[in-house]
């Protein structure tokens, strides 16, 4: 289903208690609470959103983190991993997208272009928690149809 990926340059960003300058993950999120247990159906599980908002990504995860989003999250994503699975976030829209996740260890970690245009993220060994997730523009304002697509079925 997913081409075969050999090499992704994905960021990682760790952040200090007071750099998270307007970005709030403690809001509702836009677009609504998954809970999510592993082995879960349907796999893939979408949520429609609309990218993109009036923050610049790099504010909260570095210069490593492109385009626009908003200040809520759009997805809040309570997971429970197990039985030896991965987790795959990725995004698609007909625009280029970007994405942007503070992980339950309250790490941050963003990509962009991980399948043409299309953000994605691979936990090969997925935490149990909380993830609250972004899906960035780059025209900053303007919102874009797209897809908050979570998997189980790595990319191949």
């Amino acid at each position: 289903m997913f081409p075969r990926i050999l090499a992704v340059a994905v960021t990682t960003i760790a952040l200090t208690a007071g750099s998270v300058l307007a970005q709030d993950f403690n809001r509702r999120p836009s677009f609504g609470t998954l809970n999510l247990n592993f082995n879960f159906a349907p796999d893939p599980t979408i949520v429609n959103v609309t990218a993109g908002g009036n923050i610049p990504a790099e504010r909260i995860g570095g210069p490593g983190c492109v385009g626009s989003i908003a200040n809520p999250p759009d997805v809040r994503l309570n997971y429970r991993a197990g039985g030896g699975l991965p987790l795959y976030i990725s995004a698609t829209a007909r625009t280029d997208v970007t994405l942007v996740i503070n992980l339950p260890d309250g790490k941050w970690i963003c990509n962009d272009d991980f399948r043409g245009t299309d953000p994605g993220i691979v936990f090969n060994r997925p935490q149990s928690g909380q993830y609250d997730i972004w899906i960035g523009h780059y025209g900053r304002g303007a919102g874009v149809p797209a897809q908050l697509v979570i998997s189980e079925i790595a990319p191949r």
